[in-house]
């Protein structure tokens, strides 16, 4: 297949029919969060799990997301993306089964980070197919639908959750096995619908060193986040080794990857202003984002009392801002060209709606809470999809893969982070609160609160409502401190470059040289079908 048509945008039609089946293979990734997020209570409570096992359940997930996902992106640059979009799918599927088998706390993290691992495919691959087939300014429009499939999941998750959990007939197994039928679904529409060129490239080489150095690096750093001031000091020699340890693993990555012939995160992308700025701003807004609300669930749960069908349905303010706003926004970025100004007011509207969930207890009002939980969808419906779209425009299609998995990376990187650290504190103030107030009680302790069992059914009344509160006023705190990260969000957002989005799907001078290229070889005239930007459409950053 020519370059040429690889630049060409595809028509309204196939893009919706394709757009169909990426939309339904999203919506099958982000349900594998949601829909354990108001269950993960009782399953951490029915594996006898502690709360630091409840983090890692998360972060485990996070965690292999995070280190595949600009592996993913790299090699949708260099083989077919319908193919590794499918082998993604598949790795997801093999870790939602295996999940729920699991018979302990361990066997489910060790499932949930297999399953991360077609996470990371597709949250990087989506982006880039889309990427692939629609010109970043027309992306806006699309935005929308990808705010609808992410509200859709991420409200319809935790109901499902929370009804599967509560059917004596199900049982919480089924929040695994429910995603089996509709990645069937969607590797049978892909098939179908998705039709995008693969340029074959000669002398391909996968940077597995610069990879493997990677996800060591962050792995090491991520263990010693979840398990600093608990297991050991922070001034300690096993902090000093595993610290030491993961900047030494990382500073070799970057040395690696400066040297490759074809490097996972390519560092002159990185390097660039809009690239960088995008990445320090995804790093806050899924430190902040992913951080704070994987804690929801467990606050209405354990904090308020509420089953896990009530706490699904508590948490869709939040999904109806992420819906509203991404869908409207969408639509004025595609109709304006602009997109710094929406993505500055998301970052500004994030930190607020945090910072007003910072303020709840265990008796908080749900009429706030209902507010502060919209408030901070907005801004991530604003922000997000936004970051990376900024990313895309300043590349050319055949480095997409690569740029769009390094801003996901980064957020994913920030979203692991975020969950490890506030984790870690949560169930520090949490012990810290039970240990006093059951003192003040006369009850006796064993002073291993920071461990104990989630399954609340089995404490007796007092110590029940003890704990309770103790995880309703700790929540709190842990917004507060998400609020303070994702100021970094509008710093990084006030510093981005104001540029128009361009209209066709390759940059100007890429198409260009794809056309004179695919001129030479087929012998036939196609540079005129390549669609070239009039100059007030280039990206100002890259003149």
């Amino acid at each position: 297949m020519s370059a040429p048509t690889a630049a060409e945008p595809m028509g309204k039609r196939q893009t919706l029919e394709a757009l169909s089946g990426l939309l339904l293979v999203l919506f099958v990734a982000m349900l594998s969060g949601t829909v354990v997020s108001t269950a993960l209570p009782k399953i951490i409570g029915a594996l006898n799990g502690s709360q630091t096992q409840y983090t890692w359940v998360v972060t485990a997930t996070l965690l292999t997301a995070t280190a595949t996902t600009p592996i993913w992106g790299k090699l949708a640059d260099l083989f077919n993306k319908k193919i590794l979009i499918q082998a993604a799918i598949v790795v997801f599927l093999a870790g939602s089964v295996a999940a729920g088998f699991a018979q302990n706390a361990g066997q489910l993290i060790g499932a949930r980070a297999f399953q991360g691992i077609g996470v990371g495919g597709l949250q990087a691959l989506v982006q880039v197919a889309i990427a692939a087939m629609i010109p970043p300014r027309e992306r806006g429009r699309y935005n929308g639908y990808l705010g609808g499939v992410m509200a859709l999941a991420t409200v319809g998750g935790p109901l499902l959750g929370g009804l599967i959990v509560d059917t004596s007939w199900l049982g919480w197994r089924w929040c695994f096995f429910v995603g089996v039928p509709v990645a069937v679904v969607a590797l049978v529409l892909l098939q179908a619908t998705l039709r995008l060129p693969t340029v074959r490239r000669d002398n391909v080489k996968i940077d597995y060193l610069g990879a493997s150095l990677i996800a060591a690096g962050v792995s090491l750093l991520l263990i010693w986040i979840s398990f600093v001031d608990s297991s050991f000091a922070w001034i300690s020699w096993q902090s000093g080794t595993m610290v030491g340890g993961s900047l030494l693993l990382l500073a070799l990555a970057a040395w690696v990857e400066s040297r490759a012939a074809e490097p996972v995160v390519p560092l002159d992308i990185v390097r660039e202003r809009t690239t960088a700025l995008a990445i320090l701003g995804s790093l806050a807004v899924g430190m902040a984002m992913f951080g704070g609300a994987v804690f929801l669930g467990q606050y209405f749960q354990i904090g308020r009392g509420y089953s896990p069908t009530e706490a699904g349905l508590l948490t869709i303010p939040m999904m109806a801002g992420v819906l509203l706003s991404s869908i409207v926004v969408g639509r004025l970025i595609t109709k304006t060209g602009r997109i710094k100004p929406y993505i500055v007011a998301g970052s500004i509207i994030l930190v607020a709606g945090f910072a007003l969930l910072g303020t709840i207890d265990h008796e908080t009002s749900l009429v706030l809470l209902g507010v502060a939980m919209f408030v901070v969808g907005t801004g991530v419906g604003m922000t997000m999809q936004n970051l990376v779209l900024a990313v895309q425009n300043t590349v050319s299609l055949k480095d997409i893969g690569a740029a769009s998995s390094s801003v996901a990376f980064f957020r994913s990187l920030g979203g692991t982070i975020g969950v490890s650290v506030l984790g870690a504190v949560l169930a520090r103030r949490v012990t810290d609160r039970i240990t006093h107030d059951l003192a003040a009680a006369g009850i006796p302790t064993n002073g291993g609160g920071g461990s104990s069992s989630l399954n609340l059914s089995a404490l007796p009344a007092p110590v029940e409502h003890i704990v309770r509160a103790a995880y309703g006023d700790a929540t709190g705190h842990i917004f507060l401190i998400s609020a303070a990260i994702a100021v970094v969000g509008i710093l990084a957002a006030l510093l981005l470059k104001p540029v128009t989005l361009r209209s066709s799907l390759d940059l100007p001078d890429s198409a260009r040289s794809a056309a004179v290229a695919a001129d030479a070889v087929d012998g036939a005239p196609a540079f005129d079908q390549v669609p070239v930007d009039a100059g007030a459409n280039r990206d100002p950053s890259r003149r």
